[in-house]
């Protein structure tokens, strides 16, 4: 055999100097191979046979705009960001940078692997993207739910958009008892229920329907309380009667504390009436007489303060009371009021907005550095009502607002006190030290700027001669546009404080 472009030689010698050089040219070869082999600069990546094969995109992986079971609404196949080859960015939430993917991506072995549970694990059928909804909405909404299986620990549960869910509401007006009757928007007969019907849906993941058999089980042997106003009352009845669908609580409260002990966990739902969070008094203080309330904002609430050890998780919200008349004290002195000052006072040190600041800093600070709290402590952010046309106290109205808003009709006043809320907030983490990471926000405030549809409006009593639409002056009729229907929009704030309950639960275990 010869060579390509050799020349074999002739003779016995010439056919030992051939095999000797083929010889030669072989060992040299070999030798470069192995030298290139172990050049760190000359290598190829590491690979494997697989990596070669072609990737095999499945049905969940296709692109499209419609909204899949899996919460991807980005337009962006599942497993994309395997093949970018990293983790999901950081995301900002609460003031704590986490990272929202919920592991490492999934290598690629032939086909990108979905994010989603394996169907045949909760015996359903798997399905594609691309079948129709004959099973019905609700069946959606459960697979929804289950795909949150693999959420990640910390996506952003605040951004996202409302969609609708015809599955409706856990419960009904009637599978409730304890709906304040104010909130009991079909008994009081509004004619239209679609808004029971829209369900959050974050950006990045999926917030599952509230699941009360899961709530009582992390709730177990525990005390969760609601501490505020009104609102606060309007979130503890609606997870009352979340609960009440699969286990009928005793009433076990007096007038300091309203309590309903679910026995087949033992676990407990408390609420205590706290108007501003700090402490109130009639008394007179300096230029402020008696009788207006005095509101003392570096001085924490002692009703609630005084029951604080037995809470296992603590949900605070605050802020309504700040629009009402009163006087504002600040290390003893009257510092500002609200429908409140006297000429001869001359200028007001502080406005209702800066005093409402101060007051959530004092409140939460002494809460996360009580000694003898070692719960959760969950800020709900402010409700925003949606008075048009005039305040509460004046002629605003949320009249005829049957679905929730396409663009946020901003609000100089709701922005100016979510504003200080979380300024409040990141102080009194700041303040706290060691002890802040027991301070959680819950952000309710911008996606429920959205739903103007679900207050009572003029739907805030069964009498059947009330009136429900503008006069012929064109006055609107007496109506609450700052409470929440039940149900309605405000369940919404139960299964997010589930959620944060799960993950905050989940990551002391781990």
């Amino acid at each position: 055999m010869t060579l390509p472009g050799r020349k074999a030689p002739s003779g016995a010698s010439g056919v030992r100097r051939w095999v000797v050089t083929i010889v030669a040219s072989v060992l040299a070869l070999v030798l470069t191979l192995v030298v290139i082999s172990l050049s760190g600069g000359s290598s190829l990546p590491r690979t494997s046979l697989q990596d070669y094969l072609p990737v095999r995109v499945t049905g969940l992986g296709k692109l499209s705009s419609s909204e899949h079971a899996d919460g991807n609404t980005s337009g962006t196949a599942i497993g994309e960001e395997s093949l970018r080859g990293g983790r999901e960015p950081a995301v900002e939430q609460n003031g704590q940078v986490g990272d929202v993917s919920s592991g490492e991506p999934s290598s690629i072995t032939g086909k990108i692997e979905s994010k989603e549970p394996d169907p045949a694990a909760s015996g359903n059928a798997a399905s594609t993207p691309d079948e129709d909804s004959s099973n019905g909405e609700s069946q959606k909404a459960e697979q929804e739910a289950d795909s949150c299986l693999n959420c990640t620990g910390t996506c952003d549960l605040y951004q996202g958009k409302w969609v609708l869910d015809s599955a409706g509401p856990v419960y009904t007006n009637n599978s409730c008892p304890i709906i304040t009757q104010m909130q009991n928007c079909q008994g009081n007969g509004r004619p239209d229920k679609e808004y029971e019907n829209w369900r959050w849906k974050p950006e990045e993941c999926v917030l599952p329907r509230f699941d009360a058999r899961k709530f009582l089980e992390l709730m177990r042997g525990k005390t969760l309380a609601f501490v505020g106003d009104s609102v606060a009352r309007n979130q503890m009845e609606s997870l009352v009667c979340l609960l009440w669908q699969v286990d009928v609580p005793q009433n076990r409260g007096n007038k300091r504390m309203h309590k309903w002990l679910f026995k087949s966990t033992s676990t407990t739902i408390a609420r205590v009436w706290s108007s501003w969070l700090v402490h109130r008094s009639n008394e007179a203080v300096g230029i402020a007489p008696k009788g207006i309330d005095k509101v003392f904002l570096d001085v924490p609430d002692e009703t609630f303060m005084e029951f604080l050890p037995r809470f296992d998780v603590l949900v605070l919200s605050s802020g309504h009371w700040f629009a009402k008349r009163s006087a504002y004290v600040l290390n003893g002195n009257v510092v500002g009021g609200q429908l409140w000052w006297p000429r001869q006072a001359g200028k007001m040190q502080m406005n209702n907005v800066d005093a409402f600041g101060v007051s959530v800093e004092t409140c939460l600070t002494a809460v996360a550095t009580n000694p003898n709290f070692t719960g959760l402590a969950i800020v709900r952010t402010w409700s925003p009502d949606h008075y048009e046309g005039g305040a509460w106290n004046s002629g605003g109205s949320c009249t005829g607002k049957v679905k929730p808003l396409d663009e946020v009709v901003r609000n100089g006043f709701t922005d100016a006190m979510y504003g200080k809320q979380v300024e409040g907030f990141r102080k009194a983490v700041k303040n706290a030290g060691q002890h802040g990471s027991r301070l959680k926000l819950m952000d309710i405030t911008e996606p429920f700027a959205f739903r103007a549809d679900g207050h009572p409006g003029p739907y805030r009593s069964p009498d059947p001669n009330k009136k429900t639409q503008r006069g012929p002056d064109g006055k609107p009729p007496p109506q609450d546009c700052l409470h929440w229907c039940m149900p309605g929009p405000v369940d919404t704030w139960n299964e997010m404080l589930l959620e944060i309950i799960r993950r905050e639960f989940e990551k002391n275990r781990s």
